[in-house]
């Protein structure tokens, strides 16, 4: 079954990243060579291959692999069959790759480790998605990724049909409990934060972390704060919460432990963002396979 994915162009910084991310990962696995296929494949042999879905699940990707591919062999032909973002089931086809034999196999195990943990996100951000589609809510992921694989983490969320929060510690401001503590208190640190901005000539938005009911009244009468976090509220909390925060023009976000048995409770209050962690740092990889074929 297909599905519309959204557009895989990347940002100029994004790119940026995944040509890093590539280059390491090529060195960390070949450095001096795939020998093995150096010395069992002639360097004429030509062969082609396909991705095979051996799971059923949400497959996401592709455009990464490709990426994959370009960057050990400019010459191979790369040929998608599905979108990221599709529902697959076991025997479907996700592309196919052919030229170079050494270069297939050199960038086989690179493809398959993106791929496979890519779309187990996929996969997994789907499922919560939908138990929480009768409700306004937005689910978000958080920057709990796997080291230098955010982009690509963070990518296969969207193919997922949930949304992203912060890239990084540059692209949002995000006053936590331990700057509140920092920096003497909540005022304290909206104070400093927006001095900082000014000085800075910044346009960056804003979220507090609240901690108590007391914490979001204060947030909210601060000012010029785009979202408030209730920070392991329960659902019953987080009604008490909104009850503050409708009276603002403020967005509100649910975090903390939330998890696929509590999710739709916390949904249901309300609240218009969930951001869920185990988005991306508790995932169980699809099974995929790269097999030749005639």
């Amino acid at each position: 079954m297909k599905t519309n994915p959204e557009s895989t162009l990347f940002s100029t910084h994004e790119q940026a990243l995944i040509n890093e991310l590539v280059q390491l990962a090529i060195h960390e696995d070949i450095d001096s060579g795939d020998h093995t296929s150096l010395a069992c494949i002639p360097e004429s042999a030509t062969k082609q291959a396909r991705l095979l879905v051996k799971q059923q699940g949400v497959i996401s990707g592709i455009a990464a692999a490709q990426i994959l591919f370009q960057h050990i062999d400019a010459s191979l032909e790369f040929k998608p069959i599905l979108n990221d973002g599709d529902t697959v089931a076991p025997g479907d086809v996700a592309f196919t790759v052919a030229g170079s034999a050494r270069s297939i196999l050199a960038a086989e195990r690179l493809v398959l480790n993106c791929m496979q943990r890519m779309s187990g996100i996929a996969t997994q951000t789907r499922a919560l998605v939908n138990l929480i589609s009768h409700t306004n809510c937005t689910l978000l992921d958080t920057r709990k990724t796997a080291p230098g694989m955010r982009v690509f983490e963070k990518m296969a969320v969207r193919h997922g049909g949930a949304q992203n929060h912060r890239m990084g510690l540059y692209d949002m401001i995000m006053i936590k409990d331990n700057h509140v503590d920092f920096a003497g208190g909540i005022l304290e640190a909206i104070e400093r934060v927006k001095n900082y901005l000014a000085s800075q000539h910044l346009k960056l938005e804003i979220e507090v972390e609240a901690r108590s009911l007391a914490d979001v009244e204060c947030i909210c009468n601060a000012g010029g704060i785009r979202r408030v976090m209730f920070d392991n509220f329960s659902p019953a909390q987080i009604v008490d919460g909104l009850k503050i925060t409708n009276k603002f023009t403020i967005e509100t976000e649910a975090s903390g432990g939330i998890t696929s048995e509590t999710l739709v409770a916390f949904a249901e209050t309300g609240v218009q963002f969930i951001s869920v962690g185990a988005l991306t740092h508790q995932v169980r990889s699809l099974d995929l396979s790269l097999k030749a074929f005639a």
